[in-house]
C-alpha cells in the first residue's frame, strides 16, 4: 500500500498519482542537444583532397549553356553579345529538342538584381526552366590577387 503526505485541509492519506516530468524533460533536452550537434555533420560532409583523373568524364556530358550579364546590363550567350529578346530563341535553336540542358546564369556582382531576374523570367516564359545561378565560393574570392582578406 502506497502512503502519501496528508492533504491540506484534511487528515486523510491518499496515493500519489502525479507524473514526475523532470526526468522526461532532462532526457528530451539531452536528445535535442545531441541532434543539434550531429545534424550539421550529416549534411556537410568532410573536406577531402580528391585525386585527379585524366580520363574521367562528368556525370552529365552535355555542356551547360552559359548566359552572362555584365554590370552594364549587357547579355552574353557564351562569348557573343545578344539582346534579351533574342536570348530564348537562340538557346532553343542551340539545344534543339533537348529541353534538359541546364542554363547557367552568371550575373556580375555589380549587376542590378532586376536585370538578372528579367533574364531568368524571359527564359522561363519560353519553357527554359532548368536554370542555375552561378556564384564564386568564398575560397575562390580569397585566392584572387587583390581580393579583400577575411582575416581582421
Amino acid at each position: 500500500m502506497l502512503i502519501s503526505a496528508p492533504r491540506r485541509g484534511g487528515g486523510l492519506y491518499e496515493p500519489v498519482s502525479d507524473i514526475n516530468v523532470t526526468p522526461l524533460v532532462d532526457v528530451m533536452l539531452v536528445l535535442l542537444i545531441i541532434f543539434m550537434v550531429t545534424a550539421p555533420m550529416l549534411t556537410a560532409g568532410m573536406r577531402v583532397n580528391l585525386p585527379q583523373a585524366k580520363a574521367a568524364q562528368p556525370v552529365d556530358p552535355k555542356e551547360p549553356i552559359i548566359v552572362s550579364i555584365t554590370k552594364e546590363g549587357k547579355v552574353f550567350l557564351g562569348h557573343d553579345e545578344v539582346s534579351r529578346e533574342q536570348l530564348a530563341s537562340l538557346i532553343q535553336t542551340k539545344t534543339g529538342a533537348d529541353r534538359d540542358r541546364v542554363i547557367h546564369v552568371r550575373g556580375d556582382r555589380g549587376t542590378i538584381y532586376g536585370e538578372v531576374v528579367g533574364v531568368m523570367d524571359q527564359l522561363a516564359r519560353n519553357g527554359l526552366v532548368r536554370i542555375a545561378l552561378i556564384t564564386n565560393s568564398r575560397a575562390d574570392l580569397e585566392d584572387r590577387p587583390g581580393a579583400p582578406s577575411s582575416a581582421h
